[in-house]
């Protein structure tokens, strides 16, 4: 007969979540076992799992510190957790989450169920026709300066549940583990790229920001996408107060506003012509400030509208060149679909939602790149680009379901 274990934690709720991440995918951790390899000794893996997390004795191993390039420059740290770190945190969050995501308001967006940065998108555009100013805020490194005492106290809000608090505590002070084999130790933040961590940088915010928000500025909307969020204002000198004030309630709860990110914009249109320095902003990839429109009449007229940011375009066409498919003309059309349309599908999906046509120009870069493969492919037409744009586009025009930004009639030009 197995002994009583200290927690009740199902065996079911860690074969769910086992099965969760696998259909994540993701990086091998700092063990180097891959979810391949975590597989073939599948039943033994998640019986232990299962026995030292029920039994009080489950310590996560150091997150493996991976660097990557942040858009605007610079690096920020994402902390990989090994295969059955994920897993575990994956209970935790399977089990929290339902406990503290229906207290949470409707205007946090960022990494809950049923919510989208497109929803986010949309009620912001709207609410920038009603509002003349915006105060657009950027906490400096949340997930790497959230307050560990605080965070806690604000779980506890929420659960007594001692096998979750017990593994937070454990998760908020594992180590990191970098390339060269340092380990690093933590005294405060919670690693970006840990399961858990979205549910958790949320709970923190929804007090630190989003509460206080409802209770000091009821007249103000805001949206908040994680770490990045706005408030609308009637005036600017309204926004300035409060710029004041929730720069003094975040350091208050020892965190602070990235100085650069963090400005009052005004959403300038015709029916707002006032003269200002900062007239356009940024959020979720998208780039609001005033552009042309036409009304239903036909008439043209300006706008403070969203469409696809010129970093977010920078960073296509970065990522278009890196594909190099001039140095694959071993390969089919067709194994280039295969390769490369499901981005495309992803890029239009995304950046197309709102003001779609300023997409256009970033995808004709797709076709400038097809066309420099034709021309590396075929060698009769290496030196002849004009002969190589009309048989690309000859054949986007027969199979334009080859590429989605042909079946949306961005083709390549044919004469």
């Amino acid at each position: 007969m197995e002994k009583a274990k200290p927690f009740a934690i199902p065996k079911q709720a860690v074969w769910t979540a086992y099965q969760k991440v696998r259909a994540n995918h993701g990086a091998a951790g700092i063990d180097d076992v891959s979810i391949e390899a975590f597989d073939r000794n599948l039943k033994d893996h998640l019986y232990k799992l299962w026995n030292r997390l029920s039994s009080g004795s489950y310590f996560p191993p150091p997150v493996k510190a991976v660097p990557i390039p942040k858009k605007g420059g610079g690096e920020r740290i994402l902390g990989v957790p090994t295969v059955a770190d994920r897993i575990a945190q994956t209970v935790v969050k399977d089990y929290l989450e339902p406990i503290v995501e229906p207290c949470f308001l409707d205007d946090s967006y960022g990494y809950r169920p049923g919510k989208s940065a497109h929803d986010a998108l949309a009620v912001t555009r709207k609410r920038c026709w009603q509002y003349d100013w915006v105060l657009e805020f950027d906490i400096r490194g949340l997930f790497d300066n959230i307050d560990h005492e605080l965070l806690l106290r604000a779980v506890r809000k929420h659960t007594d549940c001692r096998w979750v608090l017990l593994y937070i505590k454990r998760w908020l002070t594992a180590p990191f583990a970098t390339a060269d084999g340092q380990v690093q130790t933590r005294h405060k933040g919670t690693p970006q790229g840990g399961v858990v961590s979205p549910v958790l940088a949320n709970l923190f915010l929804h007090y630190v920001f989003d509460v206080w928000m409802q209770r000091h500025y009821p007249q103000n909307p805001w949206a908040r996408y994680a770490d990045d969020g706005l408030v609308h204002c009637r005036t600017r000198e309204e926004a300035e107060k409060l710029l004041r004030e929730l720069t003094e309630r975040f350091a208050a709860c020892r965190l602070e506003l990235h100085p650069h990110k963090t400005r009052i914009v005004y959403c300038r249109d015709d029916n707002r012509r006032q003269d200002h320095p900062e007239m356009s902003f940024d959020f979720l990839g998208y780039a609001f400030r005033p552009r042309r429109a036409k009304n239903r009449q036909g008439r043209y007229f300006v706008s403070f509208l969203p469409a696809i940011s010129p970093r977010a375009e920078k960073a296509i066409r970065q990522r278009i060149h890196d594909w190099r498919m001039h140095l694959k003309p071993d390969k089919s059309i067709e194994d280039l679909s295969r390769m490369f349309n499901p981005i495309i599908r992803g890029w239009i999906q995304y950046y197309g939602r709102f003001y779609k046509s300023r997409l256009y120009r970033v995808l004709r870069y797709v076709n400038r790149a097809l066309v420099h493969w034709v021309r590396r492919k075929y060698k009769k037409l290496l030196h002849h680009r004009r002969r190589a744009e009309f048989w690309l586009g000859r054949l986007a025009r027969r199979q334009p379901s080859l590429f989605a930004h042909w079946q949306m009639g961005i083709l390549p030009s044919v004469g």
